[in-house]
């Protein structure tokens, strides 16, 4: 929970903690007597720096701590400092810093944990690209941007056949083939998702549908030229749709309509329309 927490609100915590550190410390100089062990309070605040910064926060928390704690001993005349130096102090020392190391060294641990789960949330798992998860993100950032932009439906043609022929080990390897060819392609501002079997979807940083056609349209050129034969369908904002839903419809019925014709100049058998 308090991991949660520090992700979201870290600067809340660490003003609690600060808030606390100066609390015991009045609790110490004011109440603590012989055996109470109200330092022990300490190790709150140490662990909850330590979770948001990690080790190297930890670890000041603890001398921090170490700090007050001689300080409020000295203070206090209810509290015996012979021992301070050379027993309370160096006891207090190695456990403050050993709790906030600790504690560190485990937020941190569990924050990259999080962070490959997160990475591997949004990736698909052949390719390596961004999923439709991804995907969804992407373009709601688009929305929010408020520019024009596109989306590039693409559907990789033949891999039924491609599965049936040589296998899906052969379509797996065509399907990274073609993921590795359109991150050469791409623009830097682009980005890419697979989102299907073989449906890839590109957000392009385009002006109108005019321009997402010919952005397509020199897509499709370049993946031919390496041997990649790829059909796009595409779908402008704000002039095509207003939301994700609306402009991927559009794009895949431009796709099918495209594959449609494409099938005709080849000479392809066409299949029934389904009802």
């Amino acid at each position: 929970m308090a991991v949660a927490v520090a992700r979201l609100h870290p600067r809340l915590l660490v003003g609690a903690s600060l808030a606390m550190y100066a609390l015991i410390f009045a609790s110490l100089v004011v109440l603590e007597s012989p055996g109470l062990g109200l330092g022990h309070f300490f190790y709150l605040p140490i662990a909850l720096i330590a979770i948001v910064g990690g080790p190297r926060h930890g670890l000041l928390a603890g001398l921090a701590a170490t700090a007050l704690y001689t300080v409020a001993v000295v203070v206090n005349d209810n509290l015996p400092t012979r021992d301070l130096l050379t027993v309370s102090a160096p006891v207090r020392l190695v456990t403050y810093v050993t709790c906030g190391v600790l504690v560190g060294w485990f937020a941190q641990r569990n924050d990259e944990l999080i962070g490959r789960l997160e990475l591997l949330a949004s990736r698909d798992r052949l390719t390596g690209l961004p999923n439709a998860r991804a995907f969804e993100a992407a373009v709601d950032r688009r929305f929010s941007v408020g520019k024009p932009f596109a989306v590039l439906l693409g559907d990789l043609d033949g891999l039924r056949q491609q599965n049936e022929e040589g296998g899906h080990g052969e379509g797996d390897l065509v399907l990274v083939r073609l993921a590795e060819t359109l991150g050469k392609l791409l623009r830097p501002e682009e980005e890419v998702a697979r989102v299907g079997g073989d449906e890839f979807v590109i957000l392009a940083t385009v002006p109108t549908k005019d321009a997402a056609a010919a952005r397509a349209n020199l897509i499709e050129k370049r993946l031919a030229e390496s041997g990649l034969r790829v059909t796009f369908g595409w779908a402008a904002f704000p002039e095509e749709g207003n939301n994700a839903l609306g402009m991927i419809r559009v794009a895949d019925e431009r796709l099918y309509a495209r594959k449609l014709v494409r099938g005709r100049r080849l000479g392809a058998p066409q299949q029934p329309a389904l009802a």
